[in-house]
Order: C-alpha cells, then sequence, then structure tokens
C-alpha cells in the first residue's frame, strides 16, 4: 500500500454528485450519489493521490459541492466548473481562489453551435491572465466544428481520447488536434473507452501517443463511469492505463503533466 501511494498519480477526470440532484431539463438524473470518500478510498487503494474534480453537466453552473471540497482539500484536489459565458469576475476569481484550473464545454448530445461562447471574449482574457485552460467534450467527430467557434491560443483539454470517428492520422480530429497543438497547447484524456463507440481505444491511445506525443496525454478514470458504471472499478481501469500507456512514459502522464498543468508543480520549484 505505502509503495503504491507513493507513486503521487493523478485522476484528472472524475466526477461527485447527489442522487436525484440535477437542473430543471437535465438529460440525466443519478439515482444514486457518487462521493468523495468513495472516490478517495478507491484511488488511493491503486496510487492515485490526487484528482481533478470535473462538474458533471447535470449540476449545470452550480459549482457548490465542488467548491465545498476543494476548500477541504486543497492539496489533493483540483476542479473544472461548468460557468456562464457572462460569468462576472468576482465568481471567476472566487473559483480560482479556491483551485478551479478552467472551464468544461460539455456539448455531448446538445447542438454544437455555440455563438454565446464564441463571444465571451472578457472570460477568455481573464483565463489567459490566470493560466486556466478550456476542456471540452463533444459528440463522436465534432470537435473540429466546435474548435473552429472558438480560441486558439487558449490551453485545450480534450475528454475521452477526442472520440474521433476512426483510430487514424487521417481523420478530421487527429488532424484538428495537430494543428490546434502548433499555436496553443493541448491535452487529451485516455478516458471513457466506453463512450468510443467501435473505435478501439487501444489503437486510439497508441495513435495519441505517436501523433501528439506523452507530453500531451493526461489519464482519467471518469468515475463513477456514468450510465456506463459497471467499469467503475480502478483496479480495472488502472490495469487498461498500463495496456495503453508504453511504461517509459507512466510517469509522465500519470503523474508529470497533470502536475504541472493542474497545480504548476515544476513551474513553482
Amino acid at each position: 500500500m505505502n509503495s503504491l501511494k507513493s507513486k503521487n498519480w493523478v485522476d484528472t477526470h472524475f466526477h461527485v454528485f447527489n442522487a436525484s440532484v440535477a437542473i430543471e431539463g437535465a438529460r440525466y438524473v443519478p439515482q444514486y450519489s457518487a462521493v468523495l470518500s468513495d472516490w478517495m478510498r478507491q484511488a488511493q487503494n491503486v496510487g492515485v493521490t490526487r484528482g481533478v474534480w470535473v462538474q458533471p453537466s447535470f449540476l449545470g453552473n452550480d459549482n457548490s459541492l465542488m467548491l465545498d471540497a476543494l476548500k477541504a482539500h486543497p492539496d489533493m484536489l483540483r476542479g473544472i466548473a461548468v460557468v456562464r459565458p457572462d460569468v462576472s469576475l468576482e465568481e471567476f476569481n472566487t473559483l480560482h481562489e479556491v483551485g478551479v484550473r478552467g472551464i468544461r464545454l460539455n456539448l455531448a448530445g446538445v447542438s454544437h453551435d455555440i455563438p454565446a461562447w464564441a463571444q465571451a471574449h472578457i472570460l477568455w482574457d481573464a483565463m489567459q491572465s490566470r493560466g486556466w485552460h478550456l476542456e471540452v467534450h463533444t459528440d463522436q467527430g465534432k470537435l473540429p466544428h466546435v474548435l473552429s467557434q472558438l480560441p486558439s491560443d487558449l490551453p485545450l483539454v480534450v475528454d475521452h481520447m477526442a472520440k474521433p470517428l476512426r483510430a487514424s492520422a487521417d481523420d478530421p480530429t487527429l488532424r484538428a488536434l495537430n494543428a490546434r497543438a502548433m499555436v496553443s497547447p493541448v491535452y487529451v484524456k485516455l478516458s471513457g473507452a466506453y463512450r468510443l463507440g467501435e473505435v478501439d481505444p487501444g489503437r486510439l491511445a497508441a495513435l495519441l501517443l505517436s501523433e501528439l506525443g506523452p507530453s500531451a496525454l493526461l489519464w482519467g478514470s471518469d468515475w463513477p463511469c456514468t450510465n456506463h458504471e459497471q467499469f467503475a472499478d480502478f483496479e480495472k481501469l488502472i490495469a487498461q492505463a498500463n495496456e495503453w500507456i508504453i511504461s517509459e512514459h507512466i510517469e509522465q502522464i500519470m503523474s508529470r503533466n497533470p502536475l504541472q498543468l493542474y497545480w504548476d508543480y515544476f513551474s513553482s520549484r
């Protein structure tokens, strides 16, 4: 157990929520609670000592549950919030002070035309000044269209292996990621293999590694794997990560990259 804990791995994508709590009109309303202490116990058992709490879409922009946890665990946790395009600078600064380091656009299952976000210049400037990044989740094959509407100079994190239509370097999603990486930092989360349809996750992970390089990859459990709860087994998720990631890159992807991105760990030393 002690040797596992010393790995200092980071889970860059997990969710916490309470049963039956969701915004009005949410497409998904959880019928069970995903509790922070349960994530902590399961994660720490496999060597994960820090995590990034990602606000689920069905809670909208009420980030209060996450903010309370960030205040209670400032060393262990960072957060990715959901906000309005016209979020106030006062609210933005409050989020930053407690450990939020980015915002998430979860467009899965909804329109990928986002004119309000394309005009959110005050927010983009605030994010740039604080070193935040933009996290994006799209339907399969829709990432290029979304990126065409957003500023290209913000660091970008893409959920669930970017969800291309094919595991091919010629796929439009992979081409868009390569183009974006030429002008600003790009990260892709190795997570949510069960959200890829017919695309083989092992082949896609190898392709992302060869196309973007190990410095562009992160790992996330996606716990508790909403709508796919049968996969919410940390030992199996870690075993899967070890299948995807070449051993020489495991430390960089599981620890160094996320510590740099979310904690600014190495820049401060």
